[in-house]
């Protein structure tokens, strides 16, 4: 029996047989050509293989982690279209009279190289895309993209690291959970596993694959990160009562459909659901979630080729508010910067596009575009209870000018006889320090806040989540990150405003009773973790100190 310990990522136990997932290597060698044209055409066809592979995988993605974790394929695709990237390889392959195998290969090194080289740790990710889809069209020139076999039973997958793509690609139904000599816990492979409830384990060791073996038997703990090979029989059976415990957990959860979220003292807090596209509807419905805390509104403008009209908008807000009726549903708008790009905007490239021209200062910055938005959300207003929400807030001009343009949508609307619903509750996110900070003045102009804890840990304590480097510096559980929410709590309660979490912190069920305690009103969480946060509320009492 031989111990690894790693950490884990997705809480729960996986016993069967190792898979080891092995890439099959693609050797690229420099190649004298002497029609650069024909060399071109051979890369024009690869890469339109390969944007098709990953639209697949998009779907794919759609359909098992929901549209805002499936965006990074998205990202790939529209990368692969990257005028500099591709003038690169064009370039190389013009001037040197090389294959094209080789340029796209030496354009990922040198393109890598230069985002790895940047001191903003979201470019430095950007090296890992470049390599992921470097590498996919380099197999479509080779012939050697054909889907990667595991085993046809049910595996623990082992690797050294999984690209979300590949992570996506596998067959769901027979990965028995994650396990990877590399990675960090906030990485788009650790979040897709999550999300697609995979018990998942990180951070084994350079050397660990090499002491492993297809076939052996093994433990995964995804609670505590231990993975075990060739377990003795007391160890085995342990961890099949742990398993068979779990299980048990999963049907009482079941039952909980349809109760209360309330205390045991009687306190009654709303637990809603986070999606990205109306397509996950069903999920939230399924889910017995109180309504839509978090509608991530950018997926309309990502998936299009151009600015989405009012009435592609106002289609897509009308078909969520009314299948949800008579619930609530908070539509965040326009939120696209940092790691969300889109081609159509035309924006400059920026050092550090997490502090950049993104979300409200993007719609702020174009009230054209922000306007269409607000007309079409107005509009769509009367078919349900919404509300809409505004991202990335710092100041109290902001917000000014903000409110000042939903009036002069109203006025438009009034002048041109198109309804509207009067009960429309208008909030901010709770994402900067700034906003906790001045949540007083804030609390006032608004009816609601909802804490986005991704980006306020991130701005609070200064690391990038998406670091791996950096991980263990970031703690999601910091006191100042608690500090600034309690602040924003107390300050939107005194002046009649409620307030929510929509971040990854929401359905961290060890901070469920500080966050009741703190008077946090409602979580909003992905529609999996509905019932689990529901049992944690049900189980604690406030009126114990």
């Amino acid at each position: 029996m031989t111990k690894y310990q790693g950490k884990g990522v997705y809480g729960a136990i996986a016993i069967g047989r190792i898979s080891v997932f092995r890439r099959q290597d693609v050797q690229v060698k420099r190649i004298k050509i002497d029609n650069a044209d024909q060399e071109l055409s051979r890369l024009k066809a690869a890469k339109e293989k390969a944007a098709a592979q990953l639209q697949e995988i998009y779907e794919k993605a759609l359909q098992e982690v929901g549209e805002a974790n499936a965006q990074i394929f998205e990202i790939h695709m529209m990368m692969i279209e990257d005028d500099d990237y591709n003038d690169a390889i064009t370039e190389m392959i013009r001037g040197q009279n090389v294959n094209a195998e080789y340029a796209v290969a030496a354009t990922s090194d040198n393109f890598a190289e230069m985002f790895s080289s940047m001191e903003d740790s979201y470019m430095q990710a950007r090296a890992a895309d470049i390599h992921d889809i470097s590498n996919r069209i380099i197999a479509c020139l080779s012939g050697c993209d054909k889907e990667r076999s595991i085993s046809s039973e049910k595996a623990v997958i082992c690797a050294d690291d999984l690209a979300p793509s590949e992570t996506v690609a596998l067959d769901k139904d027979k990965v028995l959970a994650f396990v990877t000599s590399f990675g960090s816990s906030n990485s788009h492979t650790a979040i897709l596993a999550r999300n697609m409830n995979i018990p998942a384990i990180i951070g084994l060791g350079n050397t660990f694959l090499d002491r492993i073996e297809d076939g052996a038997i093994a433990i995964a703990d995804g609670f505590n990160g231990t993975f075990i090979v060739e377990p003795d029989e007391k160890t085995l059976s342990e961890y099949r009562e742990r398993q068979r415990e779990e299980e048990e957990k999963k049907k009482l959860l079941q039952e909980l459909k349809g109760k209360e979220n309330i205390t045991l003292d009687g306190r009654t807090i709303s637990i809603f659901a986070n999606i990205g596209s109306a397509d996950n509807i069903g999920a939230v419905l399924t889910s017995d979630a109180g309504g839509i805390g978090l509608f991530r509104s950018e997926f309309l403008y990502l998936e299009n080729t151009d600015y989405p009209t009012e009435e592609e908008q106002f289609a897509i807000y009308k078909r969520v508010l009314e299948s949800m009726a008579p619930k609530k549903v908070i539509i965040r708008t326009l939120d696209i910067g940092a790691d969300k790009q889109v081609d159509y905007f035309h924006l400059e490239k920026e050092e550090n596009p997490a502090m950049g021209l993104r979300a409200i200062r993007l719609c702020l910055s174009h009230p054209d575009i922000f306007r269409v938005q607000l007309r079409a959300l107005y509009r769509a207003s009367v078919y349900g209870r919404l509300g809409i929400m505004f991202p990335m807030i710092t100041s109290t001009s902001e917000l000014e000018e903000i409110l000042s343009l939903c009036s002069q949508v109203r006025q438009e609307l009034d002048a041109e006889k198109i309804a509207y619903s009067d009960s429309i509750e208008l909030g901010i996110m709770i994402e900067t320090p700034a906003a906790a900070l001045i949540s007083d003045r804030l609390a006032p102009m608004v009816d609601f806040f909802s804490v986005g804890t991704n980006d306020l840990t991130q701005y609070t304590l200064a690391c990038d989540r998406q670091n791996p480097h950096i991980e263990r510096f970031c703690d999601t559980h910091h006191e100042a990150v608690l500090r600034l929410i309690e602040m924003s709590a107390k300050n939107a309660h005194r002046h009649g405003a409620w307030i929510g979490i929509c971040g990854e912190l929401a359905a961290d069920t060890a901070l469920t009773e500080a966050f009741l305690r703190m008077g946090i009103d409602e979580l909003s969480v992905s529609p999996a973790f509905v019932l689990k946060v529901r049992a944690a509320v049900r189980k604690i009492d406030l009126s114990k100190q």
